[in-house]
């Protein structure tokens, strides 16, 4: 099975989080950061990995230290998880409308870091949430999983709409690119022969 455990501990945050990436996507998610919550639990939910996650961070200073470590945990994670990556499909994309809004995500496991956002927002806050958060979330993750990265929005109005449409993408991207290729489970896919 493909799991792993990973616990970040610093003079900011404190984040323990377990997933399996062969799960049906059940979750348990404590962040102190609501919006940031439903988030992540759309994320498991729609990329089907089983996600548990507490996080505690310097949420009196603001959100930043704890949005960026939990992306850099879930990222460690899924590494750890995939260990050398035989296998696995590891390119996906996905298009996902959230009614008048439509995002699509692409994303590479290719071992080099990129992150390329196309995403305009026109609140300062989602719930009680920064939205510049989002792009710091998701940069975060694609430094530490050393994926390439591709997050669009091409109109939406609603801006909740857009950016569950863009976690949803995203999800159904990273479990359409861990999935495994029956054809070729036993081979790292890369003419390279790594990631």
């Amino acid at each position: 099975m493909r799991k792993s455990s990973i616990k970040r501990n610093t003079k900011e945050t404190e984040i323990s989080c377990s997933l399996n990436l062969d799960g049906v996507g059940k979750s348990t998610i404590a962040t102190g950061i609501g919006f940031f919550d439903h988030m992540l639990e759309i994320f498991a939910n729609h990329s089907q990995i089983d996600l548990t996650l507490e996080a505690k961070g310097d949420t009196h200073v603001d959100y930043h230290h704890t949005i960026e470590d939990t992306a850099y945990v879930i990222a460690q994670g899924i590494t750890k998880s995939l260990g050398e990556k035989k296998g696995i499909n590891r390119y996906g994309f996905y298009y996902v409308p959230m009614d008048e809004s439509l995002s699509r995500c692409v994303i590479d496991f290719s071992g080099r870091p990129e992150l390329i956002w196309k995403v305009n927002l026109g609140l300062e806050k989602i719930g009680e949430m920064d939205t510049e958060l989002f792009k710091e979330f998701f940069k975060a993750f694609a430094n530490e999983a050393k994926c390439n990265l591709h997050i669009e929005n091409f109109y939406g109005t609603n801006n909740h709409h857009i950016i569950e449409s863009c976690f949803k993408a995203f999800a159904r991207s990273i479990k359409v690119a861990i999935t495994i290729d029956k054809r070729i489970h036993d081979k790292i896919p890369s003419s390279k022969g790594v990631l």
